[in-house]
């Protein structure tokens, strides 16, 4: 057997185990009892451990030494790129800053669900320096092997080819008009009239009719399933994709157009091609390109009045409702698109979220490069809180730099991917529109035009192509921002 073959073979074995891992952390966060929680985690950590085994065996650097002398045509290529792409994440860094970074992480994110409801900044800061001081190691480490800047070395771990030069050019565009037009859909949306859901809507029946949009969204219910959890997401594998979304029965606005967004992950792992099943070249693109399909179906087609259509005929008398106009097109359009300034990313409207991810850019960015500390953060993030969206954090770090979960066990890099991806599926769906009527398929109840050029764009290039040959193959061009201002201007103004 040549290297090339032995590396496929292995890579397969890998992914079977990847498989399992993936599985049983959907079932832990899905439908496992609170008590199976220890003997899962020590479970886990084994597989983890095998997993890193089997990623860093010696003989691998010898199989692609050779690899690389056989005569392989562009896609084998482009198979051996990702594969040693991995190995190398896999062996760059020694195992004890590995075993370092995961403990405390896991201390620092156990504890910050008490500390962050509590306010303990303090306390929080505490654990999360060790976190910053290991993921600057690790930051360092990547950037010496791969000769660019620390936080760069950490950004291409989430998008590969991209760094924060190119960021900061497309951000500051976009800071120069996003305050502006925020305004002004705010002063725009004031004199209108709205009704806001006011009732009991059961889970069950919200869950009946996320199925209904499943189906409408052509989700594979042979390959997958949806669930419940506390926080919304979409694992397993693509050939049995678990997505989850939560419910609360005060309102329904919010676990429906989850439903939207994380089948939009699920049909691009769906997509992936099934030739290139188990090897990394078969794998999502990158996290951009991921999240660029969930907000593809999430707001540019979720909240195009010819799709809220189908929800509003979904919902119509599904509830035991007093408020007969609640469910008309033209009230969950104004739902769905409702521009307010608030502290909570998650909770953020499609206008306001640019903001909320170039603030963490600019401060993560700062962090792994050395350039500000742990005690910088709360002050820095209160100063462009108020500078992005007029808003005060001083003081209140639970609702500004203890929010989100990513920092708590050193995932730095990962945030611009959210706003990435919103500009990358903007310009897919100005592309399309030049072939596609797309309020006509919407209208017509039959996505499948969207799909297949989604398909043939998108999805069955799995990793073949780097993110700015796969952009420019379905667009004619690299990342072009001014379709996502050109988009969010037509919605809003």
């Amino acid at each position: 057997m040549n290297a090339y073959n032995q590396l496929l073979a292995h890579s397969k074995k890998i992914s079977h185990f990847q498989h399992l891992a993936s599985i049983t952390g959907w079932d832990q966060a899905a439908v496992m009892p609170s008590g199976g929680a220890s003997a899962r985690s020590e479970a886990m950590a084994e597989l983890s451990l095998h997993i890193h085994q089997l990623s860093t065996q010696p003989q691998l650097g010898e199989w692609f030494s050779e690899a690389e002398t056989e005569e392989l045509d562009n896609t084998q290529q482009a198979i051996v790129r990702e594969m040693k792409q991995e190995w190398l994440d896999a062996t760059l860094l020694p195992d004890d800053l590995v075993a370092a970074k995961s403990l405390a992480g896991s201390r620092c994110e156990h504890a910050w669900r008490e500390q962050r409801p509590n306010n303990d900044w303090s306390g929080f800061a505490k654990n999360w320096q060790e976190v910053v001081k290991l993921s600057q190691e690790e930051a360092q480490i990547r950037a010496e092997h791969f000769q660019c800047t620390p936080y760069d070395a950490m950004l291409s771990q989430f998008e590969p080819g991209t760094t924060s030069a190119s960021l900061d050019v497309v951000f500051a565009d976009v800071k120069s008009w996003l305050p502006d037009m925020i305004d002004q859909a705010i002063a725009k949306q004031s004199g209108e009239t709205i009704i806001q859901p006011n009732g009991h809507y059961p889970t069950h029946i919200q869950k009946s009719i996320g199925l209904d949009v499943m189906n409408l969204l052509q989700f594979d219910f042979n390959h997958g399933r949806l669930d419940e959890s506390v926080h919304p997401f979409c694992g397993g594998v693509p050939s049995d994709v678990r997505i989850t979304t939560r419910y609360d029965e005060n309102e329904f606005v919010q676990a429906i157009m989850g439903i939207v967004h994380e089948t939009g992950h699920a049909r691009y792992e769906q997509g992936l091609p099934r030739s290139l099943a188990g090897l990394r070249a078969g794998h999502a693109r990158s996290m951009g390109i991921h999240e660029s399909q969930s907000l593809f179906f999430e707001m540019q087609l979720g909240r195009n009045p010819h799709f809220i259509q189908h929800l509003a005929r979904l919902s119509t008398g599904r509830f035991d409702s007093q408020q007969p106009n609640l469910f008309t097109v033209d009230n969950l359009q104004k739902l769905y698109t409702r521009v307010k300034k608030d502290f909570i990313r998650v909770d953020a409207d499609e206008l306001t979220y640019p903001a909320h991810i170039i603030l963490r850019y600019e401060i993560e960015r700062d962090l792994m490069n050395g350039d500000i500390t742990v005690s910088d953060v709360p002050e820095l993030w209160n100063e462009k809180m108020q500078q992005y969206l007029g808003l005060s954090t001083r003081g209140n770090d639970r609702l500004g730099c203890m929010q989100d979960i990513h920092w708590t066990d050193g995932a730095f890099g990962y945030f611009p991917s959210y706003t990435l991806g919103a500009m990358y599926a903007a310009q897919f769906m100005a592309t399309m529109r030049q072939s596609i009527d797309i309020e006509g398929v919407l209208d017509s109840g039959d996505f499948s035009p969207i799909f297949t050029w989604l398909a043939d764009n998108v999805w069955q290039k799995g990793s073949l192509y780097t993110t700015n040959e796969l952009i420019t193959q379905a667009t004619g061009e690299t990342l072009n921002p001014q379709y996502f201002k050109r988009h969010l201007e037509q919605r809003y103004l």
